[in-house]
């Protein structure tokens, strides 16, 4: 049982130490969150309020609206419940999200070892038992060697007051690396919706390219069939015939093509779903399963940096460095330990808590560096990765920036190029009806019929082509704005660490 007495004494010392350490301060500054960009648009050139439309599958015009807020689940505004169901299926079966989630709990947990290990005085408790023999004679006595035993129990308290903070600055350094992976679970997460996404959408186009390219394929192989007949009738000159088959075998080469693009869309799906690519288990996506979203939220520079993953993970690793770079400069300041010991020593088990056996010590060791270069050079670097910190996050706000830019010109451009798109197809389909008249007149020949057929056809793949950039577009956009998610907004509005707007800097209060 410990001695009442020691108890008191632990009391008496620890209530003024902790006071003492609650009022110091931490040295190194204070982290200050980076001024949001000084932009207000995202182009040089205006976005016009909606886009060009086009009366064609996909052709509606989309309004750009600033301030409504994202859906947590931006998928769900394609309104396919296919990619619904296979995007619940990845977010709890993606290896790369568990991954992430895994790096994430071994982030906590570490800071929770080093905070357990140093905000708290660590209690110790021994117990020893040793057999010693004592020759008087090497003390100058005339005796006979005495032979006994000697059993020490006690209890140890240890503790460092960190009059500089240093420990507190640690400990925020890995809080704010427990913020970059979480950060980083929130970019996994987007980034494999978004991916699934534009797989699915590619999936839908090339099952369609695919059934127009062999109608082409067919209507060659006809024209080349009448070609041969014209040839053995002396109608035909041996070149025509050539220039047929080449055309053909080229028509014929692009499937193994497009049926290797969907076979290999087909297969990533199934992984980013977490399945075997053999599971055999893949929805079969049509352009008929997607609905193209009439409304597409923008949101402002300034909230940008706020919403997208991947600058608040920028942003967390600078918070961590300017943090490091506190514990750095705290190093260089006087650290005091103090410790202290109550123990009950005996020569035999029975008597070793009996009265007259107690023995204690109390140290209290303030320790100053006097001359240590490496502590300097230490401070230097983490200076140094400060800056570092400074210049990647600056990168990762403008290529953020750069992303909105582009999503918003594509969406922009691609409406225009379906219109484009749309009048070619609708004049391709008016010219073959006017050919298939002629056709049924005696007016045009076979051939003639067969070449409007495979013009109309290969207009219809750029068409679907178009019709699929605009939803890979839309999808583009809400991953560019960052989503949202349950946990990001979570983070966002418990951002109540006084953190202000104001640039970060090491360089005051250093």
């Amino acid at each position: 049982m410990i001695h009442p007495g020691f108890l008191l004494w632990t009391r008496k010392l620890m209530a003024p130490a902790l006071v003492f350490m609650l009022a110091g301060c931490a040295v190194g500054p204070d982290f200050k969150r980076p001024a949001a960009p000084d932009v207000s648009n995202y182009t040089a050139t205006p976005i016009p309020e909606q886009t060009a439309s086009a009366p064609t599958t996909m052709g509606e015009a989309q309004q750009f609206v600033t301030g409504v807020p994202l859906e947590a689940q931006w998928w769900r505004s394609l309104k396919s419940s296919k990619l619904d169901a296979l995007i619940e299926v990845a977010l709890t079966g993606s290896p790369s999200l568990a991954s992430a989630r895994a790096t994430l709990r071994q982030a906590e947990e570490i800071y929770a070892a080093r905070a357990g290990s140093t905000l708290y005085p660590q209690v110790n408790a021994g117990f020893s038992a040793q057999r010693q023999r004592l020759n008087p004679g090497i003390f100058g006595q005339d005796g006979n060697a005495r032979e006994f035993s000697l059993y020490n129990a006690g209890v140890g308290v240890r503790y460092n007051l960190d009059l500089a903070g240093g420990t507190r600055r640690t400990l925020e350094a890995l809080a704010a690396r427990a913020d970059y992976r979480r950060y980083e679970v929130e970019a996994v997460r987007l980034t494999l919706a978004g991916n699934i996404v534009t797989a699915a959408i590619t999936r839908a186009r090339l099952d369609t390219q695919i059934e127009a390219t062999g109608a082409i394929l067919h209507a060659e192989e006809e024209q080349l069939r009448i070609a041969r007949e014209r040839l053995r009738l002396g109608q035909a000159s041996p070149n025509e015939v050539l220039l047929l088959e080449t055309q053909t075998e080229q028509t014929r080469a692009d499937l193994p093509g497009l049926r290797k693009q969907l076979q290999q869309t087909e297969h990533l799906l199934a992984v980013l779903a977490g399945r075997a690519p053999g599971a055999g288990d893949v929805p079969i996506f049509t352009l008929a399963d997607f609905t193209l979203p009439a409304q597409l939220p923008v949101v402002v520079p300034s909230e940008l940096v706020r919403r997208r993953p991947d600058i608040r993970a920028s942003e967390a690793l600078l918070h961590a460095a300017n943090a490091e770079y506190g514990a750095a400069v705290a190093r260089l300041y006087p650290q005091l330990t103090l410790s202290s010991d109550l123990a009950s020593q005996a020569f035999t088990t029975g008597a070793l808590f009996g009265s007259g056996s107690a023995v204690w010590s109390l140290v209290g060791q303030l320790t100053q560096p006097l001359f240590n270069p490496g502590l300097s050079a230490e401070k230097r670097a983490a200076f140094a990765a400060f800056d570092a910190a400074v210049a990647n996050y600056q990168r990762v706000v403008l290529d953020a920036l750069r992303t909105v830019a582009d999503a918003l010109h594509a969406v922009e451009n691609d409406a225009q190029a379906l219109a484009a798109f749309a009048a070619a197809h609708e004049a391709a389909q008016g010219s073959l009806k006017s050919v298939e008249r002629q056709y049924q007149l005696g007016a045009a020949d076979y051939v003639q019929l067969l070449i409007a057929q495979q013009q109309a056809q290969r207009i219809r793949i750029n068409l679907i082509s178009a019709q699929t950039q605009r939803l890979v577009d839309s999808s583009s956009l809400y991953q560019a704005m960052g989503g949202v998610s349950v946990m990001a907004v979570h983070l966002h509005g418990s951002d109540g660490d006084g953190e202000g707007s104001s640039g970060s800097t090491p360089l005051s209060g250093s």
